[in-house]
């Protein structure tokens, strides 16, 4: 699977009695078979504030990559499909429950999530052999 793209936007109201501006959506965008496809999170915007408690990040951007500085609302898809491969086959999911939020990053080997970012800014697309490779094993 090629990740080509993981890219976060807090949504805004476009009418006054929407309920927008109390989401961010994240995105993946990659390659497998030879088929691009996206994986549209939408998520509760709230759960940004837990980010300590649920990842061994302390603020908000989480990291730096190169000259971009990557936030929680970029990570949010990629971690999705490497925590659930399934979700190769969808194109949108949406999280309103804390603990599914949570769940998307337990287990994850955080230190290379920096790297995928990285090879995304540098060559445009980094290759993920297998989502295994981006979870933490038991001893």
């Amino acid at each position: 699977m090629l990740i080509k793209q993981c890219v976060g936007y807090e949504l805004e109201k476009e009418k006054s009695n929407t309920s927008e501006d109390f989401f961010n959506r994240s995105e993946v965008t990659f390659v497998e078979d030879g088929k691009e496809k996206t994986l549209h999170v939408l998520y509760v915007r709230y759960f940004d504030e837990l980010i300590g408690s649920i990842t061994p990040f302390e603020a908000d951007p989480a990291f730096k990559a190169g000259s971009r500085e990557v936030h929680l609302r970029d990570l949010v898809a990629l971690a999705a499909l490497l925590k659930n491969p399934g979700y190769r086959h969808r194109k949108r999911v949406y999280i309103n429950v804390q603990r599914e939020f949570a769940d998307i990053f337990s287990g994850l080997d955080f230190n290379k999530l920096p790297e995928i970012i990285e090879g995304i800014e540098q060559k445009g697309a980094f290759e993920v052999r297998s989502p295994l490779d981006y979870i933490v094993q038991p001893v």
